[in-house]
């Protein structure tokens, strides 16, 4: 079907979302919410090491909470099969550390120009679901480009791309709800779910509480509209909030592409980030991305005190 920008809520005026979220935002001070659990994405910072030295650093920088890649127990992100005794053995791990599996990588390119590239993808997410049942699974939507899920192709805007994202959504949602998962996609400048509007489009289109949101507000910019980021972080979670159930925390400081940065070393409105978040009375993992093992103790303070600061 062809992209329009808002989906359902197309009709509606722009100042309509401003104010939904400017409402939101203004009784964030009444609402009493359990604040999120800061969390890293594991095999992205602590890159080597087994998997038990991972969690080891994990605990020593404070976590209770991370996004596990299976590249951390060292097996590719998306396995065709699951060993033995490997799931249990990760749950028990992190829970020996005090430490909670808030969601699993799943990411492939759901997109695809090659259909088979789909398929193997499904499969492969089937793996993980039937692995850690009931977990959130982060995933991609994907673009056209064969060559990486997170560069942009001149036909994402196309009504075929389209078709054959929100197909293989739809067969992914349906893997999910037999295990009783939930996906949660990021809306992503690259992607050919390039923004909240079509994040919007995508969940009322498949219309499942199996399919939620990874919101990651560094790479909501196109080219040109840092000036407008007060506005567009608005109409975001105006648009999406309710359907946050996992969060990341990077940063950017270009316009045109997602965030490549450490949280707290761009140019994001990190005050109204976390205000948002809580105004739309998030709870779930807010996860550290795109850092180095050197940054953790820098960023985990940093996002700290925006926390406190938006409770305050």
């Amino acid at each position: 079907m062809p992209q329009a920008g808002f989906g359902q809520g197309e009709g509606r005026g722009r100042r309509e979302f401003l104010a939904l979220a400017g409402v939101a935002v203004s009784g964030a001070a009444h609402a009493q919410n359990k604040a999120p659990e800061i969390g890293i994405l594991i095999a992205t910072t602590y890159t080597t090491g087994s998997l038990e030295a991972r969690l080891d650093e994990a605990k020593a920088h404070g976590f209770t909470c991370v996004q596990m890649s299976l590249t951390a127990a060292g097996l590719p992100e998306m396995p065709d099969a699951m060993p033995a005794g490997l799931a249990a053995r990760i749950q028990k791990e992190a829970g020996s550390r005090g430490i909670r599996i808030g969601s699993v990588q799943g990411t492939f390119n759901m997109c695809h120009p090659d259909a088979g590239h789909r398929r193997r993808g499904l499969r492969q997410l089937r793996v993980l679901a039937e692995a850690f049942p009931g977990m959130p699974i982060h995933i991609c939507t994907g673009t056209r480009n064969p060559e990486s899920m997170w560069r942009r192709h001149a036909d994402n805007g196309t009504a075929e791309a389209w078709r054959d994202m929100a197909a293989c959504v739809r067969e992914a949602v349906e893997i999910a709800r037999q295990f009783r998962s939930v996906l949660a996609f990021e809306p992503e400048v690259n992607n050919i779910v390039s923004s909240a509007g079509k994040a919007r489009q995508l969940l009322d289109e498949i219309g499942s509480p199996h399919l939620k949101v990874t919101m990651d507000a560094a790479n909501l910019f196109p080219a040109g509209t840092l000036p407008r980021m007060k506005e567009i972080l608005e109409e975001a979670f105006a648009l999406v909030g309710k359907d946050i159930v996992l969060a990341h925390a990077k940063d950017l400081d270009h316009d045109g592409d997602a965030g490549h940065k450490a949280a707290g070393e761009g140019v994001l409105d990190y005050d109204l980030y976390m205000r948002l978040l809580r105004a739309n009375r998030f709870s779930g993992p807010l996860l550290l991305h795109g850092l180095s093992r050197a940054q953790v103790p820098g960023c985990l303070a940093f996002l700290r005190a925006k926390l406190a600061r938006a409770a305050g």
